[in-house]
């Protein structure tokens, strides 16, 4: 048996949108089940994001810890953000989140790996990519605005941040997801056999 995910539609006999927001919504379908019964299933419409595990020479990653109000708590979380226009390139998007939030720029980019991040409540998917090769970048830093204003930047080792995803001390899902599949990478074929930038993402079709 091959262990791979794979598309499927289920039939879908109406569907509402009660609520729509400044970047996402929450949509109502009505699903008919394999046994034939219709059932409600509410979940979040998303437009996607890009994350960023950054790694310097020095086998520290970039981080940023920022105020995420849902959980009431801050979180240190590697850099990502949204993919605000429909069909925009993710790595350009990368490169714009990695240069937003902590003012870098990187030489080399891979695809790290591809999650859907809760998906049975919400219909997100997010590219982490692996940027290496880094540099301060260029021109003015951007201006920061709302639970941004109070981020904090630093350069911590991948063994910590492992320590501490596995101590359950971190808790966002890019960060976890992008640390530990590096981990996962390294011991493997390492981290030049990862996908190109630009590997297809069928969850979010770009275009190159």
């Amino acid at each position: 048996m091959t262990i791979k995910d794979s598309p499927e539609k289920w039939e879908i006999r109406g569907t509402g949108t009660p609520f729509v927001g400044n970047k996402t919504s929450v949509r109502t379908d009505d699903v008919v089940m394999p046994d034939g019964t219709v059932v409600h299933r509410d979940y979040q419409v998303h437009p996607g994001s890009v994350a960023v595990l950054a790694l310097d020479d020095a086998d520290r990653v970039v981080v940023l810890r920022q105020y995420r109000h849902p959980v009431r708590q801050k979180l240190w979380e590697i850099p990502a953000g949204l993919l605000d226009v429909a069909g925009e390139n993710p790595l350009h998007a990368a490169q714009r989140e990695l240069y937003e939030e902590a003012h870098v720029k990187a030489e080399d980019w891979r695809v790290l790996t591809d999650v859907y991040t809760t998906p049975g409540g919400c219909d997100e998917a997010v590219r982490i990519f692996l940027a290496r090769g880094l540099s301060e970048a260029e021109g003015d830093r951007f201006e920061v605005e709302h639970e941004e204003a109070d981020m904090e930047l630093a350069r911590v080792p991948v063994e910590e941040l492992v320590r501490g995803v596995l101590a359950g001390e971190l808790h966002n899902n890019c960060l976890v997801v992008g640390v530990l599949s590096l981990v996962a990478a390294r011991t493997g074929d390492g981290l030049d056999a990862l996908r190109p930038a630009q590997a297809p993402w069928p969850a979010r079709p770009f275009e190159v």
